[in-house]
């Protein structure tokens, strides 16, 4: 079953929704109009009623995301700020706190503010013939997207350096090398290992939302903080019918069948 929105797609794989950016003739380039079909759809993904659990975000054609869309602003830089601000910052912070786990399924170039995407999520699956790109130094701006925040603690600063001033590519396969993802796929195998992924999430419990979030605020607390922050989003899992059901099948010795409450 298949949802259209504006330049994005939406199809059923039981419990896991594959979330694809179609804009295949501009190597699926972010700006207004495909940010804004995407937040719809993930609006329709998140509704409880449609039953997902866990989103994969991946993109039609050869490409993931080339990039922010320049021809939609008319190939103007001037009004890159605005844009950031009022399209991509809110953009990256509804995946940040989205309310499921992410799975990215990287099927091509993830370049630019499209590498940033790609990086949000939880699992970041590549195709072998795929390829990370810090395009920015390219034209004459500075790395965004939240690259600058990400790339140092996922690779270290050396490495997060060499990407954004030498703007190289960077293969699926040295990514995987980095760390700075957590598996490559054949091309023709990547949707189906993504599927994989996610159907294992999809049967978890409802904690992944609490353990992602914990993920996300660890870098900005102390550990103090933090400390008080698990304390907090444990409490908030124990009262879950999902922690009932996983001891009482670990006390009877069977797998848990977690339904996401």
């Amino acid at each position: 079953m298949r949802t259209d929105f504006e330049r994005a797609y939406v199809t059923a794989h039981g419990k896991v929704a594959v979330l694809t950016l179609n804009h295949p003739e501009a190597m699926n380039a972010a700006g207004a109009t495909l940010v804004n079909g995407v937040s719809k759809a993930l609006d329709f993904i998140a509704n409880k009623d449609n039953g997902f659990r866990v989103v994969i975000l991946t993109g039609e054609g050869r490409g993931f995301c080339s990039g922010a869309n320049l021809s939609e602003r008319g190939g103007a830089v001037q009004g890159a700020g605005q844009a950031l601000e009022t399209i991509f910052h809110p953009f990256l912070r509804r995946l940040r706190d989205y309310p499921m786990p992410i799975v990215t399924a990287v099927n091509g170039a993830a370049a630019g503010v499209g590498m940033s995407i790609a990086l949000m999520g939880d699992l970041v699956i590549a195709a072998r013939s795929a390829y990370f790109l810090q395009a920015f130094t390219r034209i004459g701006l500075v790395p965004d997207g939240g690259s600058t925040w990400l790339l140092p603690r996922l690779i270290g600063l050396a490495r997060a350096k060499e990407l954004s001033l030498l703007a190289e590519r960077l293969p699926a396969g040295a990514a995987l090398a980095w760390g700075l993802i957590n598996r490559v796929a054949d091309d023709n195998a990547l949707l189906d290992d993504a599927l994989a992924l996610a159907n294992r999430l999809a049967e978890g419990p409802s904690s992944l939302a609490l353990t992602r979030r914990l993920y996300w605020e660890s870098p900005l607390n102390s550990y103090e903080e933090q400390l008080d922050l698990e304390r907090s989003s444990q409490e908030a899992a124990q009262k879950t019918q999902d922690f009932i059901e996983g001891v009482t099948a670990f006390l009877q010795k069977r797998p848990a069948k977690f339904h996401g409450t």
